[in-house]
């Protein structure tokens, strides 16, 4: 490819994709390309300023947040969660990932905060889809693709304590689930709903305009559609049109996946993190916030068992963290996640580079689509 333009252009051009925007930021050098319509309808140009679901994007946001409750000495990461969502106090666990869902055993330890933010709390999507326990765990966790089909909070709750652990507390990282829990435990100390705290502490400090967990009416006209693929290989279905599911706040504001916004919203936080969280002079994070955000918290075991996620990396807060150049495109020390949406974004500390992608069209498996592998090929290798 030649340049983004290009690349974008021809995973637009070849029918899989409507439209996206994609931007890569080294320094003040900052490379933005835009491609496609926001529908395969064509009813409007992508524009850098168009509003995408950001899905999984959203956990590195919520784990800011939790930072952020950390650095007010709020929280603490050794803090048992029992405290502040007491549903969880007594959980049980499976007397091994394979046992039946009745064979359970007592919990070897409280479920701490940082067992939260690290995803090492016991619930969760591991690499077997097979083993008994998850076939629960998908009757609580909903796609963060459909948030108003989610319970409201505290029913939410209700219903995840009743579901066995697949692991002892700290012993697995387990996918996506944690990232929902952080999302209600900011609520819980704070007392305020999850969109009015990350409005006050993050997206009002750092001029995220249209970052949240509903597009107002006002800004319809610059929001997506969403298409998943269609199995028979016959293109896109849509799964959500603007006026769908975000365009009311739902009774669940999901911090694993829920957020919408644009290019130039994520850049922000993107260069606040690679600034040691500042933000245009003002400290928005702690520096040891944005270092242990950024750090990768498993062990060897525990990578392994979320392999079909983490392919070989490591896990911080609320994103993977590269630990060896594997592919093209890993960076070690490189931050960041891919939402289900068909979203990707990234920061490098060791190069100061930031990469995102913004696609409408849904993964549908954890093994990333064609255009994001070609676009962190493209970045990896410097933009040529």
């Amino acid at each position: 490819m030649s340049d983004l333009n290009d690349l974008l252009s021809t995973h637009v051009g070849s029918g899989s994709l409507p439209g996206a925007v994609a931007v890569v930021a080294r320094g003040d050098d900052l490379e933005v390309a835009v491609a496609g319509s926001v529908d395969v309808e064509g009813t409007a140009p992508m524009t850098s300023d168009t509003i995408f679901r950001l899905a999984s994007l959203t956990k590195q946001i919520t784990a800011a947040g939790v930072m952020l409750l950390l650095e007010d000495g709020r929280i603490g990461l050794d803090d048992p969660i029992a405290k502040w969502l007491p549903e969880l106090a007594e959980p049980k666990a499976v007397r091994t990932p394979g046992s039946p869902v009745d064979d359970v055993v007592p919990v070897a330890r409280p479920i701490t905060v940082e067992h939260v933010l690290s995803s090492r709390a016991g619930w969760g999507f591991p690499s077997d889809f097979t083993l008994p326990a998850i076939g629960l765990i998908f009757d609580v966790q909903k796609s963060g693709l459909d948030p108003q089909h989610v319970a409201a909070p505290d029913a939410w709750l209700a219903a995840l304590s009743g579901v066995p652990l697949l692991y002892q507390p700290g012993e697995a990282w387990l996918y996506n689930t944690c990232s929902d829990l952080q999302g209600v435990l900011i609520s819980r100390v704070t007392g305020q709903p999850l969109p009015e705290f990350l409005g006050e502490r993050l997206f009002d400090p750092l001029g995220m305009a249209d970052t949240g967990f509903e597009v107002p009416a006002g800004k319809l006209g610059r929001f997506t559609s969403m298409y998943r693929r269609d199995p028979g290989g016959s293109g896109l279905i849509l799964a959500d049109a603007p006026d769908g599911q975000w365009s009311s706040l739902p009774a669940f504001p999901s911090g694993a996946g829920g957020l919408a916004g644009t290019a130039d919203d994520w850049l922000r936080f993107a260069r606040m993190l690679l600034a040691g969280g500042t933000h245009e002079g003002r400290r928005v994070l702690s520096a040891e916030s944005v270092r242990q955000m950024t750090t990768d918290h498993l062990t060897d075991a525990q990578r392994e068992i979320g392999e079909l996620f983490l392919d070989g990396q490591g896990w911080g807060y609320g994103g993977s963290v590269d630990l060896a150049p594997t592919r093209p495109w890993n960076e070690p020390g490189r931050y960041g996640w891919t939402g289900g949406s068909g979203t990707a974004a990234y920061i490098s500390p060791a190069s100061g580079t930031i990469s995102l992608l913004l696609t409408q069209v849904a993964m549908d498996s954890p093994v990333a689509p064609p255009v994001m592998r070609d676009f962190w090929t493209y970045v990896g290798r410097g933009g040529s």
